[in-house]
């Protein structure tokens, strides 16, 4: 697969959510921007920063029109206890299989503690209404992000609204 760029169409997928059924990309084409950010695992130090910051701030994304789904690999189980304990206002969505980390090439060989395993790096993609990736943030530093997250949406509503 070609590598995902800023200006191309996002891939579409369904996958199981926290919240109760299935979500589906394509189903916000029209209505609403769309924060897609992947997370390495819940219930870990910088997941769970990067997880409040977005539930502290989802109230601004809303206001803007855009809503934050999380992706990880874990199971519904684990994303049920992470939506629980740290009180998340949006849906994370399970990609046991790592089929979506991969279509987006997240789903990377990582190095921790001197081992190596595949895994998902901490990306995050803003996507338009019309599906396209407006903007992508590779391996993360939580700290901040969801600010600048905000920042990079407030920018796309406003190039979009100087075309109109």
């Amino acid at each position: 697969m070609a590598e995902l760029k800023e200006g191309r169409k996002a891939p579409d997928f369904t996958l199981p959510a926290s919240t109760g059924g299935k979500v589906k990309l394509s189903s916000f084409r029209g209505e609403s921007y769309v924060v897609l950010y992947f997370y390495p695992r819940d219930n870990t130090p910088g997941c769970t920063k990067e997880a409040c910051a977005f539930r502290d701030t989802r109230s601004k994304f809303k206001r803007v029109g855009a809503e934050i789904i999380g992706v990880s690999s874990d199971d519904l189980e684990s994303h049920e206890k992470f939506v629980t304990k740290n009180g998340l206002n949006f849906p994370l969505l399970s990609d046991t299989d790592a089929k979506v980390a991969t279509k987006y090439g997240v789903y990377q060989e990582k190095k921790q503690f001197g081992k190596t395993a595949m895994g998902i790096v901490r990306t995050t993609f803003v996507i338009d209404k019309e599906g396209v990736i407006r903007s992508i943030f590779p391996k993360v530093k939580v700290d901040e992000h969801a600010e600048e997250v905000l920042a990079a949406v407030k920018a796309a509503i406003k190039e979009d609204k100087a075309k109109e």
